[in-house]
C-alpha cells in the first residue's frame, strides 16, 4: 500500500474549505489546502466589485459552529458588505490557525484516482498524493467568459465585476460602460454612477429587484440574537432556504386584491428577499400566484423611475419571479433617473461588436472610457471542471457530466472513489443560505472520513441515478423550467440545460442526509484498502 502525502487534499479556501480543515483537523487527520487566490475568502476574496454585498442578513451568513466565534464577532451592518465578509473569513482563519495548511496562490489542474489513492497536481508544479480530495470550490466562482464579438479590441480598460482590481477603480469624469443587470450589476452601478461623467447600461434580461433597506447593525437586535444563537440556528437548518422566518401557507389567490398588495407593501417596506418569498406560499408553485408578485414589483418600478420607456424595459416580462435569482438593490432603480445614466436594451437593438472607441448595436456606437462586464458565472459546475478530474479507469468527471452533472446528494459522484463535492450540483446550495448549506455538508463529510477509517467510498451508480432523477422531479413542480437561468445552466452556451441545485429545501434535505449516514452510507459503496 502507497504511504500518501497527505490524508485529505482540500481544493479552496473559501467558507467551506477553511471549515473543512477545521473539522478534518479536529479527526487527527493530515491536509493540505490550496487556493488559487492570494489569501482567504472564496467569492469574497475575488468579487470586490464596488458595492459588492451579501444578500443574506450578516447575523445568519455567518458560520454556527463555534459558540465563541459567534459571540466575539460584532457586525456593522443588516447586511454585510464584501469588505466586512473578508475581514470576517481572515478573522476565521486567523483564529483557528487555519493559514499554516493552506498554498496560496496555488491552482489545483489535475486529480487522478490510481487504486486507492489520488494524485493531485498543482499550476506550480508540486505532485502529491492524498487519501481523500475535498472540493470546495464555490458555486459561483468560475466567472462565464464573456460573448461578445470584439470584446478583446476595446482600447480602453476592462473590467470585470467577477475579478476586480484589488486597489479598486476610480471612475471619476469617465464615460462607463456596464454590460448586465444581474446581481453585481445591480450592486455596482449606483456606485459608478456617483463617479462616472456618463454611464451607459446594457440590458439583455431585466431582473426582479427587490430593496435591501440595508442599515447599520442594531446592537440591541445583536444582542439578542447573540442571547438565543441556538435556536436560531436550529430554525434555520430545518428551514426551506436556511433563513429564518416562517414561510407562509396561504396562497395569494385566496385573499382580495387589497390584502394582497398590503403583504407585498409590507415585504417592500421590509426589504429582503426572505421577506417576498414569506408573503404567500405559493409564488414558486403556480404561474397565475407568481403573476401577482411580478406585476407588484413592475408596478414598483414605473413608480419609482420617471421614463416611461425605461421603466418598462427594466421590468422582467420573459419569466417568473424567483426563477432567476432576484437581487437586492440600494437605489438602483433611482439610478436611470440620473441625466447622466442611460438603459440601452439589447431586446431592441442587439450588440453588433465591441470595436475599440466603443460598443456598437444595431442603432449606434457608444464611445466610452471604461468596459465592465457584469456577464456572470459558469455556475456550480464551472469551478469543478475546470479541474482534470479523472475517476476509475481514467474516466473525465468532464466526459461523465457530459448530459449534465450526475451526483449522489451532490456529495459524490458515481465511478470518483474518496471524492467528496461541498454544495455540488443536486445539493440546496445557490437555492439556500450558504452558510447553513455549507456547515452542513463539511459536518456530513468529516462524519463519513471518521466512520470510513481509512476505507474507500464511492457513490453506487443506482442511487446516483435515482437521486438525479428525484432532484429533476422535485424541480419539475415548481416555475424553475420557465427562465433561463444560471441555474438551468442556461447562460452557458452549450452547456447541458439541468436544473442544478435540489429545490426540495434545506430542512429536507438534511434529514435524507442523515438517514443516508444512519443506515450505514445507504447508496454508497465502502471497501477496505488493499
Amino acid at each position: 500500500m502507497l504511504m500518501v502525502d497527505t490524508d485529505v487534499v482540500i481544493v479552496g479556501a473559501g467558507f467551506a474549505g477553511l471549515y473543512q480543515l477545521h473539522r478534518v483537523r479536529g479527526l487527527g487527520l493530515r491536509a493540505r489546502v490550496f487556493e488559487a487566490g492570494s489569501g482567504v475568502g472564496g467569492t469574497w476574496y475575488w468579487n470586490r466589485y464596488p458595492g459588492a454585498r451579501c444578500d443574506v442578513e450578516s447575523l445568519e451568513y455567518s458560520y454556527s459552529f463555534s459558540p465563541e466565534l459567534e459571540q466575539e464577532w460584532e457586525w456593522t451592518e443588516r447586511y454585510p458588505g464584501q469588505p466586512e465578509i473578508l475581514r470576517y473569513a481572515e478573522h476565521v482563519a486567523d483564529r483557528f490557525d487555519l493559514r499554516r495548511d493552506i498554498t496560496f496562490d496555488t491552482r489545483v489542474t489535475h486529480a487522478t484516482w490510481c487504486d486507492d489513492h489520488w494524485e493531485i497536481r498543482t499550476d506550480g508544479g508540486e505532485e502529491l498524493t492524498a487519501t481523500y480530495c475535498v472540493f470546495a470550490t464555490g458555486c459561483l466562482s468560475m466567472p462565464k467568459e464573456p460573448d461578445l464579438p470584439g470584446v478583446g479590441t476595446f482600447a480602453g480598460p476592462t473590467y470585470s465585476t467577477s475579478r476586480w482590481p484589488h486597489e479598486g477603480v476610480d471612475f471619476t469624469g469617465r464615460r462607463v460602460v456596464v454590460i448586465g443587470t444581474g446581481s453585481s450589476a445591480v450592486q455596482s452601478i449606483p456606485v459608478i454612477a456617483t463617479q462616472a461623467a456618463q454611464l451607459t447600461v446594457y440590458q439583455r434580461t431585466a431582473n426582479y429587484v427587490v430593496p435591501a433597506r440595508n442599515a447599520p447593525m442594531d446592537p440591541a437586535a445583536q444582542a439578542a440574537r447573540k442571547a438565543d444563537y441556538p435556536r436560531f440556528r436550529k430554525e434555520a437548518r430545518e428551514s426551506l432556504g436556511g433563513l429564518l422566518g416562517t414561510p407562509s401557507e396561504v396562497s395569494a389567490l385566496s385573499v382580495t386584491p387589497e390584502e394582497r398588495t398590503a403583504a407585498f407593501d409590507k415585504a417592500w417596506a421590509t426589504g429582503g428577499l426572505g421577506s417576498f418569498r414569506q408573503t404567500f406560499g405559493d409564488l414558486a408553485l403556480t404561474l397565475e400566484a407568481n403573476d401577482t408578485v411580478a406585476d407588484y414589483i413592475r408596478g414598483r418600478i414605473r413608480e419609482i423611475v420617471a421614463d416611461p420607456e425605461t421603466a418598462d424595459a427594466l421590468g422582467p416580462k420573459d419569466h417568473p419571479f424567483g426563477t432567476k435569482r432576484p437581487c437586492l438593490d440600494t437605489g438602483y432603480f433611482e439610478t436611470y433617473n440620473l441625466p447622466h445614466v442611460r438603459l440601452v436594451d439589447l431586446r431592441k437593438t442587439p450588440i453588433v461588436a465591441i470595436e475599440p472607441a466603443g460598443v456598437r448595436t444595431t442603432e449606434e456606437l457608444v464611445e466610452v472610457d471604461d468596459l465592465v462586464l457584469a456577464t456572470g458565472f459558469d455556475a456550480m459546475t464551472g469551478a469543478l471542471l475546470a479541474v482534470d478530474i479523472r475517476g476509475r479507469d481514467g474516466v473525465r468527471l468532464r466526459d461523465a457530466w457530459a448530459d449534465g452533472p450526475r451526483t449522489y446528494l451532490g456529495l459524490g459522484v458515481a465511478g470518483f472513489p474518496n471524492l467528496f463535492t461541498v454544495t455540488g450540483p443536486g445539493s440546496p446550495s445557490v437555492l439556500s443560505n450558504m452558510l447553513v448549506s455549507i456547515e452542513q455538508h463539511v459536518d456530513w463529510i468529516t462524519d463519513c472520513l471518521a466512520a470510513l477509517a481509512g476505507r474507500t467510498i464511492e457513490a453506487e451508480e443506482q442511487a446516483q441515478e435515482q437521486w438525479t432523477a428525484h432532484v429533476a422531479e422535485v424541480g419539475a413542480q415548481t416555475l424553475m423550467h420557465r427562465a433561463d437561468s444560471w441555474y438551468l445552466g442556461a447562460n452557458v452556451p452549450g452547456k447541458p440545460r439541468v436544473l442544478l441545485p435540489y429545490v426540495g429545501g434545506v430542512g429536507t434535505y438534511r434529514t435524507i442526509c442523515d438517514g443516508v449516514a444512519a443506515r450505514g452510507y445507504e447508496g454508497f459503496r465502502l471497501t477496505e484498502t488493499a
